[in-house]
């Protein structure tokens, strides 16, 4: 995980709504502190995975509003496999690789 600010993810939510960050909650994320949740009742939480029931959710989310990811294919075989390796490992990655 990468800091970031999720501030302006808290103000896509509706009062008591929660974002629920998948990979835990990265140091850095919440710079101007934790009192924009109080007033609306926000609520912040982490998981390590997402159950089946919450993944489906999440694809058909995702279908029905068109929300799409982006990819980058590489072949199949071990020499693009290292190359991927080694360009992560210099976060020179824009985009999740995909085999």
């Amino acid at each position: 995980a990468f800091a970031h600010d999720i501030h302006q993810y808290l103000d896509l939510l509706k009062s008591n709504g929660t974002i629920i960050m998948v990979g835990g909650v990265p140091q850095g994320s919440m710079p101007a502190g934790s009192f924009s949740l109080i007033p609306r009742n926000l609520r912040v939480a982490g998981s390590l995975i997402g159950g089946i029931k919450q993944t489906q959710e999440m694809i058909d989310f995702c279908s029905k509003h068109n929300i799409v990811c982006s990819i980058e294919m590489i072949e199949a075989t071990p020499e693009a496999v290292e190359i991927a390796w080694k360009r992560t490992v210099a976060s020179d990655v824009k985009f999740r690789f995909v085999i």
